[in-house]
């Protein structure tokens, strides 16, 4: 018989933990599931509302970096699998207030991981999964083979940097401690609930609005983009199957220049829009120069999470864009309330 989980999910209002968070509950609604979010500018508690009269959620506005809340939280709820989600992710903004990233992904993780290693004495079925991302790993060129678990760290970003820091911590509080830690390193994440500064949902945003859509340099730079449902799924498979201290890179198989993923967005918003203040969408395309340590490419090999955990994603490129559109299309009001600065 399974027993119930009882999670602390980190940065659940936000992108992923969002997703994460309505994913789970929808799977394992008898699982108990506390949010913890600072509800920092991308944090939005309005995205769980639906959530919040559920005997089995609670949300909780506070920071990873208090240890005394999060003491309390571990304890008072009985948290037996910690989803760790909450950071700063926008490589832009590490790049103008690198402070913010030390801060909380860095600081944040620490003291979690801190909190988290004395709870696990009494919790005979603790588990922390770290979520990270391939940014990690660096730059690849065109021809080089695809990140892999294996692949030595190399940042160009404050962004990156206090990700791998923090991925470092984890590593070493399962070496040094033995707290049951798992780590994943996913590509590029894009659908619902995104916050408009991301490339996907700004370009959407820009086209309803007739705004440039700025693209930095050449847009021959490449990513693997990954469905976020795709992403919650390998989650659930790393939380219920993944081998504690191990490492697990997810992937969406999806390889694409930034500018074909723009075009093929231009090309959905003109198609399933009714209204637009300018057609063709392509007109909008605007190169700006390119931004400091631009990541060329990325690439990730799932082979591991494919073979040891039965994972691998069902959405692809064309499908996974037409319903991230029609979201933006028909939650107007969503992005609308937001500032989009």
């Amino acid at each position: 018989m399974t027993h119930s989980k009882r999670l602390l999910v980190t940065g659940g209002a936000g992108f992923i933990g969002t997703n994460f968070v309505q994913y789970w509950c929808g799977k394992y609604p008898d699982d108990r599931i506390v949010v913890l979010d600072a509800l920092t500018y991308a944090g939005i508690r309005g995205n769980l509302a639906s959530l919040e009269k559920r005997e089995n959620f609670r949300f909780v506005h506070g920071n990873i970096c208090d240890r005394a809340l999060v003491d309390s939280l571990l304890a008072a709820e009985q948290i037996d699998t910690i989803v760790h989600f909450a950071a700063e992710s926008h490589v832009d903004r590490s790049i103008s207030s690198p402070a913010a990233f030390v801060q909380t992904n860095v600081i944040g993780t620490f003291t979690l991981l801190e909190a988290f290693r004395h709870h696990a004495e009494t919790c005979s079925t603790a588990k922390f999964l770290h979520v990270s991302t391939d940014e990690v790993y660096g730059s690849l060129s065109a021809n080089e083979p695809a990140f892999t678990e294996q692949t030595p760290y190399a940042p160009n970003s404050p962004y990156s940097a206090s990700k791998a820091s923090s991925d470092h911590f984890v590593r070493a509080f399962f070496k040094t401690y033995g707290i049951p830690a798992l780590i994943t390193h996913s590509s590029n994440n894009y659908g619902a609930y995104q916050f408009p500064e991301k490339l996907i949902p700004l370009m959407c945003i820009n086209m309803l609005t007739g705004k440039p859509l700025p693209i930095y340099g050449d847009g021959l730079n490449i990513r693997d983009w990954l469905y976020v449902e795709d992403h919650c799924r390998a989650l659930d498979a790393v939380i219920q199957r993944g081998q504690i201290g191990e490492t697990y890179n997810i992937g969406g198989g999806n390889e694409i220049t930034n500018l074909e993923l723009v075009n093929v967005l231009c090309e959905l918003v003109n198609e399933l829009a009714a209204a637009l203040p300018v057609r063709p969408c392509q007109k909008l395309i605007t190169s700006v120069p390119d931004r400091p340590g631009h990541d060329r490419r990325y690439a990730i090999d799932i082979t591991k999470i494919k073979t040891e955990l039965n994972w691998e994603p069902i959405e692809q490129i064309e499908t996974g864009l037409r319903k991230t559109v029609l979201w933006y299309l028909t939650h107007q009001d969503w992005w609308r309330s937001l500032r989009c600065d």
